[in-house]
């Protein structure tokens, strides 16, 4: 009986040394899973933060847009005359001029397309575009978002009103009038910055703008002070009481931040061209019916020399 139950706590003993050592085993083997997976998930958030991080590149590189062979190019399909769709159906314009020659000099297919003032920026951000050349004027705020090229027009603010009440300053406008802007618009924010008591009246269109104010929406239309002198010209019956308010400016291409091969090129692109006079050639060519010669040398900035007219 003795021998039997010396038998069993033997027994008993081996079982539970070796259930002991089983269990360390699995507890190592758990730990070292455990730090697998650990270090598995560290890769993968690695891999998952360089895919973030690529994927911030929203925008095609030149020798992207090179291969491709078509260039993707921002423009106005409203605003005549520097970006317009004809009765042909085709694009024209002083910015489409420019255009034609970049995608020319680029050796690629131009694919056009058609933006509101307010899109310009957004339509950079998601790379739905790779140039802009929308009448786009240089500021402080864009240049954070977007990476402006040398310019290639001067322009200021200009206030547009019926010949009936020509508004020469801002103070003639009382609690109750309206101001027509178009949204995104340098005009927008100048006059929400400096004059808020202004009401202003919104629109996303040029087009749909002309037709409110023409319509007696207004009493005056604030815009850049080239397409106020044009629509004033066009449009008998309005007079530009204000044509140069607040700062002198430029327009000038924009590309997606960050975008520097494309930029590069730009740049170097309107240094060459500045050499051939092309921007008072693109005058001559689409504005000059609008404009006269009188403005060519005001408006017109040849190589990206502001200081240069």
């Amino acid at each position: 009986m003795k021998k039997n139950l010396l038998t069993k706590l033997l027994a008993t003993t081996l079982t539970l040394v070796l259930g002991a050592g089983a269990l360390t085993g699995c507890g190592q083997a758990a730990a070292q899973g455990g730090d697998q997976a650990v270090q598995s998930e560290s890769a993968q958030a690695d891999a998952t933060q360089a895919q973030a991080d690529a994927g911030d590149k929203v925008y095609r590189t030149l020798d992207e847009i090179k291969e491709s062979g078509k260039i993707n190019i921002g423009v106005f399909s409203d605003k005549n005359p520097f970006g317009y769709v004809d009765e042909n159906g085709e694009y024209q314009g002083y910015d489409v001029y420019l255009a034609e020659r970049i995608g020319k000099d680029l050796g690629v297919e131009i694919n056009y397309v058609s933006t509101e003032a307010a899109s310009r920026v957004e339509y950079l951000e998601t790379g739905k575009v790779d140039i802009v050349l929308a009448n786009f004027t240089v500021t402080e705020e864009r240049a954070q978002k977007v990476d402006f090229a040398l310019p290639y027009m001067n322009v200021a603010l200009g206030v547009v009103s019926p010949e009936g009440k020509v508004i020469e300053d801002l103070s003639q406008i009382a609690a109750d009038d309206q101001v027509i802007v178009i949204s995104g618009t340098t005009a927008e924010t100048y006059l929400e910055k400096n004059y808020p008591d202004i009401k202003l009246q919104k629109f996303d269109t040029y087009a749909t703008a002309k037709t409110s104010f023409e319509n007696g929406t207004g009493v005056a239309w604030a815009n850049d002070n080239t397409e106020v002198i044009a629509y004033a010209i066009e449009n008998p019956g309005y007079v530009v009481g204000i044509p140069s308010l607040g700062s002198q400016d430029t327009i000038a291409p924009a590309v997606s931040k960050g975008n520097s091969s494309l930029l590069d090129w730009l740049n170097n692109e309107i240094v060459s061209l500045g050499e051939e006079k092309f921007f008072h050639a693109d005058y001559e060519a689409t504005l000059i019916d609008t404009y006269g010669a009188d403005y060519e040398e005001t408006l017109v900035v040849e190589g990206g020399k502001v200081d240069a007219e």
